[in-house]
């Protein structure tokens, strides 16, 4: 990262899986939107990662998050266990089937402390968001994801993690349970500088005050866990514009980044894919995006 660029940082979720689908059955698989996120920005630029995690959990995500461009030293430990996520994957949709989050009642997040570079703070229990969005206020560029179970269970919570976002990531399910409808006038209701519309096979369309812009997904690598993918948009999307210059002109580029990361992340079981992607790998993937965007043009 140049001396100029804004550092990147993520708060989110460190989590223990239990899901099914097309790849058959995964019982305490590594995952959680601090994971996916942390692991495609670091193919890009160093990433600072904010989480909890239980003792059962430390090993795993300590060999996952290895790598030399991702600071773990605000991962807490807690003397808790580390959240659960159940979930079916039907297609490209993921049926939320439920979580185990008492571990948010123990802890207490710290952040870097005048933290003024870029932050994305990921799913998890709203409250804690929101929290997090009030130690992150200073942040130049504060962004944040939504996850539907959480926006119907706690909306007050959910809404304010939306009202303090300046860049918003959601699907369309998310943005009707939050009181939308269009993508362009739920960005303008509530202010935001942007809004990434995830929609799966349909990929991905980022709305800012000039215009919208979609980047489609990628059909000819195979979805076998879809996982994560979302984490990995916008992992892959900040890092490579923080990378470029965050000028408006380079949003398409930081687009394209993201959804070559989710097709990165989706082509393999749980994190392995993402993991183990390569920032040749990732040129690549790249390369395949920008020639579907030709062929759609």
């Amino acid at each position: 990262m140049s001396s100029s660029a804004p550092e990147l940082l993520v708060a989110g979720s460190v989590a223990l899986d239990t899901r099914d689908g097309p790849f058959g059955s995964l019982k305490e698989e590594l995952g959680g939107s601090a994971v996916y996120f942390a692991l495609a920005a670091s193919l890009i630029t160093p990433v600072r990662v904010v989480a909890p995690v239980g003792h059962d959990g430390l090993a795993m995500v300590t060999k996952a998050l290895a790598s030399g461009n991702i600071d773990t030293s605000f991962v807490q430990v807690v003397d808790a266990p580390t959240y659960r996520w159940r979930a079916h994957q039907r297609g490209d949709h993921t049926v939320d089937l439920g979580s185990s989050d008492s571990i948010y009642d123990h802890w207490e997040p710290i952040v870097p402390s005048g933290f003024e570079g870029w932050a994305f703070v990921g799913s998890m229990r709203p409250d804690r968001q929101a929290q997090l969005m009030k130690l992150l206020a200073g942040a130049r560029l504060l962004s944040a994801d939504a996850m539907l179970s959480y926006v119907h269970s706690r909306p007050p919570e959910a809404k304010d993690v939306l009202g303090r976002s300046t860049w918003f990531f959601c699907n369309q399910d998310e943005v009707a349970a939050l009181g939308g409808q269009d993508g362009e006038e739920f960005r303008r209701r509530w202010w935001l500088d942007g809004l990434v519309l995830k929609a799966g096979a349909a990929g991905v369309t980022a709305y800012t005050p000039d215009g919208s812009v979609h980047v489609p997904a990628l059909k000819n690598h195979v979805a076998i866990d879809t996982t994560g993918a979302g984490d990995a948009v916008a992992g892959g999307m900040l890092a490579r514009w923080i990378t470029t210059g965050a000028e408006r002109s380079g949003l398409l580029d930081a687009l394209v980044c993201g959804v070559a990361c989710a097709s990165l992340a989706i082509e393999s079981i749980g994190v392995r894919g993402i993991a183990t992607a390569t920032p040749k790998l990732l040129h690549e993937r790249m390369a395949e995006v920008v020639e579907c965007l030709r062929r759609e043009s």
